[in-house]
């Protein structure tokens, strides 16, 4: 699969966190060419080095334009999950285990994260390495930092990009790979590859886009310093009871395992995990469709991923490919979309709601809205939009 709004990792968690900065951006590119070198030496980097890296930099309309129609999630769990999770990367990730089966066990001894996770991720960014995208790493990265949209997201990976070029792991040249600057396998930004990559297959360089073993211990290894725990779980199908407070629903309420378990709450196979673990509970389709405890390491996707139903879908194809059965899909009510959805939306903002953009997207936002606006209405709080919620509105 090809690029779905994957910023790769921590730097776009930081620039979120660190908010709109006064970054330079715009004005004559071929000026800001200039200033960027100018400050690449003043950083430290040799000059002839910064001089032979952004010789041949140019501004990129296709990147500008891929930055511009780049796609959300729209389509409801079920349905995107059918899409990704085929029988052929199902088969062609368990060939996958078993081809890098040492590879496998090394992270799993190192860092604790299950070939799984990994697996998952290595099949929805790139098809197992496949489609790794053709653009000009270069040029998509200097373009974006020169693009006034998010200039401190884009500007740090280029300064990051020249100190790989230095240590002889990227070509400005010819390195290619996603319109948003990530590269290889598992599709990681200069900065995320420059402080997690590892020489997995101990030839001296970390090369994610030919090497397997240097591309998913440089997953693994990011995703460690983002907060896996070390042998901890992730997700499971569960059963839930019919007397279930669907409110409770969400990632906003955490609960022991311990605990869920007084409630009712069930594994679909085999046994829950560790009780004292904190967990919250899933109904990405409401009460009626399939239904996950999230563990601990869930949180952590979202840091590689902003988007709820690719999180689920990725976190969901790792326990299927460590031999989970095919979740219950139950039967949902069928969702709203498109203006109907904007409708709910703009029905929830003149409650007060805050939904964000009045866009027809199922985001946190309206999500939220539309639990709190279940529960004053008396209605099972499972933030579902339904046409039924919507004429109650």
């Amino acid at each position: 699969m090809r690029r779905m709004m994957f910023f790769g990792a921590a730097a776009l968690a930081a620039a979120v966190q660190a908010g709109a900065q006064d970054v330079p951006c715009g004005g004559s590119f071929s000026g800001f060419v200039r200033d960027l070198q100018a400050e690449a030496v003043a950083r430290g980097h040799d000059q002839a080095a910064a001089e032979r890296f952004f010789a041949g930099i140019t501004q990129s309309d296709s990147v500008l334009r891929a930055d511009r129609r780049q796609g959300i999630f729209q389509d409801p769990f079920i349905t995107f999950s059918r899409k990704l999770i085929s029988q052929h990367r199902l088969d062609k990730g368990r060939q996958m285990a078993r081809t890098w089966d040492a590879v496998f066990d090394r992270i799993e001894r190192e860092y604790g994260i299950a070939r799984g996770v990994l697996l998952a991720f290595w099949a929805f960014e790139t098809d197992f390495g496949a489609f790794q995208g053709d653009f000009n790493t270069a040029n998509a990265l200097v373009t974006l930092a020169h693009d006034c949209r998010r200039p401190e997201i884009f500007r740090p990976q280029i300064f990051a990009a020249l100190a790989l070029y230095e240590a002889g792991d990227f070509d400005p040249a010819t390195t290619t790979g996603a319109w948003a600057g990530e590269i290889g396998m598992v599709q990681m930004l200069p900065k995320d590859i420059l402080e997690n990559g590892v020489d997995g297959d101990g030839d001296g360089h970390v090369t994610l886009k030919t090497s397997a073993p240097d591309a998913l211990l440089s997953g693994a290894r990011m995703l460690s310093h983002l907060g896996w725990r070390h042998g901890e779980p992730w997700l499971q199908e569960v059963r839930l009871p019919e007397d279930f407070d669907w409110y409770e629903a969400g990632l906003h309420v955490e609960k022991t395992v311990a605990d869920w378990e007084q409630l009712g709450v069930r594994a679909r196979e085999g046994r829950l995990d560790d009780g004292r673990l904190m967990a919250s509970i899933l109904v990405p389709q409401g009460r009626g469709g399939p239904a996950f405890i999230a563990y601990p390491n869930f949180r952590v996707y979202f840091e590689w991923n902003q988007s709820f139903t690719y999180v689920l879908t990725a976190a969901y194809f790792g326990t299927r490919l460590e031999g989970a059965s095919v979740y219950d899909a139950g039967n949902p009510a069928p969702g709203l979309e498109g203006d109907r959805m904007k409708e709910l939306q703009r029905k929830l903002a003149a409650r007060g709601f805050d939904v964000g953009e009045i866009d027809g997207i199922l985001g946190a936002g309206t999500r939220n809205a539309v639990r709190e606006v279940q529960r004053e209405l008396g209605l099972p709080a499972d933030a579902w939009p339904t046409q039924a919620l919507l004429d109650r509105l």
